[in-house]
């Protein structure tokens, strides 16, 4: 898979995290995503959509050009649906800012959870002694941004803090300038936690970035 970062950026990442768990006093994990889940009704949706609008076309010509033969006009209007349909549908699959206007916001929100909750246990991110890890996710075909903070950050780290810190990516995430993104939610994290971090102790999870294509 194509890396998302290039080489300066990680390297850039690799050292804010390490200066900034060593002020926080926390682990920090950083996550890039192509897409966390399939979606698979997302053609069958604007297949739909695309069948509908051919359909209701040919509908309105037919009423505006009554000599027509009724045989063609029955061929070219089934052939003419399916066509405009399952180009809909082949343009969810090749272009992902298309399909991404037919997935509503909830359900994007709770695939992404969804995985990152999956990748915080599957790497477990959990095994650090103070349980001071946190996972920061940026999924790229939703652009959605997860953070994860264990049980011992509950008191440092609200849920207003939280939207802070991706408020502050979410911008840039826009952009698709990622490396950046991470920076900023870093510094803001840096800030929030910065004279309220728990005790930890040295670097108990890997600082490399994980990339994934995901579902």
């Amino acid at each position: 898979m194509k890396q998302t970062l290039s080489d300066h950026d990680r390297g850039r990442l690799n050292d804010l995290i390490a200066e900034t768990e060593k002020k926080t006093k926390t682990q920090i994990v950083l996550a890039v995503i192509q897409r966390s889940d399939s979606y698979a009704e997302l053609p069958w949706k604007v297949f739909a959509l695309g069948a509908s609008i051919a359909g209701l076309l040919f509908f309105v010509l037919n009423l505006s050009f009554h000599d027509w033969y009724p045989q063609v006009t029955v061929l070219v209007a089934v052939a003419s649906t399916l066509v405009c349909g399952i180009l809909f549908a082949l343009l969810t699959v090749i272009i992902p800012s298309f399909a991404r206007q037919f997935l509503s916001a909830d359900r994007a929100e709770m695939e992404v959870r969804q995985y990152a909750d999956s990748l915080f246990l599957s790497r477990e991110l959990f095994a650090t002694n103070h349980r001071t890890g946190i996972l920061m996710l940026v999924s790229l075909f939703e652009r959605r941004i997860v953070i994860l903070p264990d049980r011992g950050l509950e008191n440092q780290l609200k849920e207003e803090d939280i939207q802070s810190v991706i408020a502050a990516m979410t911008p840039f995430l826009k952009r698709k300038e990622i490396g950046k993104a991470f920076e900023n939610g870093l510094e803001r994290l840096s800030r929030i936690l910065g004279t309220a971090g728990p005790e930890g102790g040295e670097n108990e999870l890997p600082d490399d970035l994980i990339e994934e294509k995901g579902v």
